[in-house]
């Protein structure tokens, strides 16, 4: 009564099919759903600019890279989900590779921490001169533990290399390589001399050695495939500072993520708040290769 004093209630009415009156409730509850789920908040505007950059950066990095390196390095914690709203539209993301072994996988698991692997490598100079690279990695920490350059390849000159890999007091019980004629008898028993039991893959299974084997595909991916070595030394001098990054400056996802060798000055817990960056530090970034890749740190501002 007191509405119809203050206008025509009259003149308001309207006359509407049953359809338009469902039209109209689906309509309203659109709206009170999407009112309902806005999802989380926006990250702040620097951490935005700072998932662009290292993604610029960075070409061969993925979501869960980028998260890893602002988790382990940063205490940053953002969801690779999260990340990924927020690199390039022009960036394009590689699928992840996974290892199908299931015999192998148990064996390593119980084994890790006792295992090392080893494997060659080509890489081709500026000159089309081939060099052969040795790779041996430590399975549990994923650690590179040696990387040599040769132009001759020979079982002498791996079993050398070998020796200045492994150290006299070890934690070592096997080591995997495949077989090829370059892992003789010879050096087999070498090894053995060493207390170490050789395991060699089967034929034509190179996901028997499947650690060894995605080493060597980030080396091509990460390094490898952006350089072309003059020479045997300038290759070794690349790959020296590309090692050094790999064991203590680049988060693995397979360790946490974690990195083999952690760095002095990492968080040593996360931050309190999740997406915001500390006021009294700053980023830090340090170019390895040239700028291929970045390594990213917190710096403590000067009082």
């Amino acid at each position: 009564m007191l509405l119809s004093r203050l206008f025509d209630w009259k003149d308001a009415l309207v006359a509407v099919k049953p359809g338009t009156l469902i039209r109209w409730h689906r309509l309203g509850f659109r709206m009170l759903w999407r009112r309902k789920c806005l999802g989380r908040p926006r990250l702040p505007r620097d951490l935005r600019n700072l998932v662009a950059a290292m993604a610029r950066d960075n070409p061969t990095w993925g979501e869960e890279r980028i998260a890893a390196e602002l988790s382990v390095k940063l205490g940053i914690r953002v969801s690779a989900r999260t990340v990924r709203k927020y690199m390039p539209r022009d960036w394009q993301g590689r699928p992840r590779q996974t290892v199908d072994s299931l015999r192998w996988g148990s064996f390593v698991r119980n084994h890790a921490k006792a295992i090392i692997a080893c494997d060659f490598l080509v890489s081709v100079t500026a000159s089309f001169r081939t060099l052969y690279v040795l790779v041996v990695i430590e399975v549990e920490s994923r650690r590179i533990v040696h990387c040599g350059v040769t132009s001759n390849p020979t079982a002498g000159w791996t079993t050398q290399r070998l020796r200045e890999a492994i150290p006299w007091e070890h934690p070592y019980r096997f080591l995997i390589h495949d077989r090829d004629s370059i892992f003789s008898e010879a050096l087999d028993r070498s090894v053995a001399n060493m207390g170490i039991r050789v395991l060699k893959t089967p034929v034509r299974a190179p996901k028997a050695n499947a650690f060894c084997e995605r080493v060597i595909g980030t080396v091509r991916r990460e390094c490898l495939d952006f350089l072309i070595p003059l020479g045997e030394n300038h290759l070794s001098v690349i790959l020296k500072e590309w090692v050094g990054h790999y064991n203590r400056g680049r988060p693995h996802s397979s360790l946490g993520p974690g990195i083999p060798e952690p760095p002095e000055g990492l968080p040593a817990k996360p931050q309190p708040h999740r997406h915001r960056i500390p006021k009294d530090a700053r980023i830090g970034v340090k170019p390895i290769l040239g700028g291929l890749h970045h390594e990213y740190r917190l710096e403590k501002l000067a009082a």
